[in-house]
């Protein structure tokens, strides 16, 4: 056997050098970005050709400078220790029109000028002033249409999942999953209330939250959360935590849960039977948990197995969609997840890939997992989705053998 011992300490100061510039390149971008998500539309919109009159540009470098300030202020003021909701609303509603403005004017400012000047329309100045009313038209559209998406109640999302380990007594089970809930400043109790309702509909055997319930403590978001009590399902109502939580007193949250009778799969399972099948439906916190100094509190996928027959199905639930490499290594049969938000206000989601395997959807992972990321059913932050609906889902299993069950 190889003695690495000495090996180790350069491995690992090798690594500390190479993760080192990275690092601190990080703690920037809280400074960068709202600069960036500000000073680029500024520019695009009123510097950049135009001349517009002197009020005009006054006016509107003024009201970007207001942007600029606000926004982080007053999201530190509703995020930070006094949990303002208004402040929250504020500096939310700010952060998204940023986003849509700043994603615009950059796309705009660069292929709608160039195309205006190889199809050699107009003048300098007539160009820069069509791509600034075309910035500011698009994302008038978007953010009104991105509004709708968020507050509306989500779309069903039907599809099969055939699971090759499934028995013919539980084919055609029906699974209802909704996720990252995130009730917060914005008073959504009648929203949660019509989500049940639609969820009820489903007749779902098994109903799914996948974590990130709401920002917020569960003694503040609890007549927010209140309508998932009224949520019905024919075997079992099942949850886990989120990382959203671990920001808002999880364990407050879990006891809710458990009161408004869901079970809180914290590295545990239980066994759904039907037909003289049964399915293993098992459940771990959160990855971020272990990190948040809760005693107990971590993602445990052995511990969540433990006493369970090794020869049946597993479904799994766990927040984010990258626990599925340790789902796929021990051989899960499907992972439900959240988290993503599918990217929520486009074109958010490259960053999205960038930390997790999956944006939205079903995946294969492995020699045998299955993975279904859902796009989230409620929002954070900007009260904004924008090409990437929210969904409640309906996953029926399907077992390769015929079914016996009418």
């Amino acid at each position: 056997m190889t003695d690495t011992s000495s090996t180790r300490p350069a491995e690992g100061e090798a690594r500390a050098t190479r993760q080192s510039l990275p690092h601190r390149l990080m703690r920037f971008v809280p400074l960068i970005a709202p600069v960036l998500l500000w000073a680029v539309p500024c520019w695009v919109l009123l510097h950049s050709g135009q001349h517009w009159p002197l009020p005009v540009t006054l006016t509107g470098t003024v009201l970007f400078a207001l942007g600029l300030i606000g926004m982080p202020l007053a999201m530190v003021r509703g995020h930070g220790r006094r949990q303002q909701d208004r402040a929250a609303i504020v500096g939310d509603t700010l952060l998204g029109i940023a986003w849509v403005l700043f994603t615009w004017s950059v796309l705009l400012g660069v292929l709608l000028r160039l195309a205006l000047t190889v199809g050699g329309v107009a003048e300098s100045q007539d160009r820069a002033r069509i791509v600034t009313w075309a910035v500011l038209g698009v994302t008038a559209v978007l953010l009104a249409w991105g509004h709708a998406e968020a507050r509306r109640v989500p779309r069903v999302r039907r599809l099969d999942v055939r699971l090759p380990r499934l028995g013919a007594g539980l084919d055609g089970l029906r699974v209802a999953l909704i996720t990252d809930t995130h009730y917060g400043p914005l008073d959504r109790a009648r929203w949660s209330a019509r989500v049940c309702e639609t969820v009820n509909t489903l007749e779902a055997d098994l109903v799914c939250h996948t974590g990130d319930i709401a920002d917020g403590t569960a003694e503040r978001r609890r007549a927010q959360a209140a309508p998932l009590g009224t949520v019905r399902a024919t075997h079992a109502r099942v949850y886990v935590t989120g990382n959203h939580e671990y920001y808002s007193e999880a364990q407050g949250w879990v006891d809710l849960m458990d009161e408004l009778g869901w079970e809180p799969l914290r590295n545990r399972h239980l066994l759904l039977e039907r037909g003289g099948d049964t399915l293993v439906v098992a459940g771990v916190d959160d990855v971020t948990a272990e990190s948040s100094g809760l005693a107990g509190h971590r993602a445990h996928l052995a511990g969540a197995l433990a006493g369970a027959d090794p020869g049946l199905p597993v479904l799994l639930l766990a927040h984010q969609p990258k626990f599925v490499d340790r789902a796929a290594a021990a051989g899960i049969d499907l992972q439900l997840s959240g988290h993503t938000h599918g990217g929520q206000i486009w074109p958010f989601h490259h960053l999205v890939r960038l930390d997790q395997p999956a944006l939205a959807g079903l995946s294969h992972h492995g020699t045998r997992t299955l993975l279904y990321t859902s796009r989230g059913t409620g929002f954070w932050g900007p009260p904004f989705r924008v090409f990437a609906p929210s969904e409640i889902t309906l996953l029926v299993l399907r077992s390769p053998q015929e079914s016996t069950s009418p």
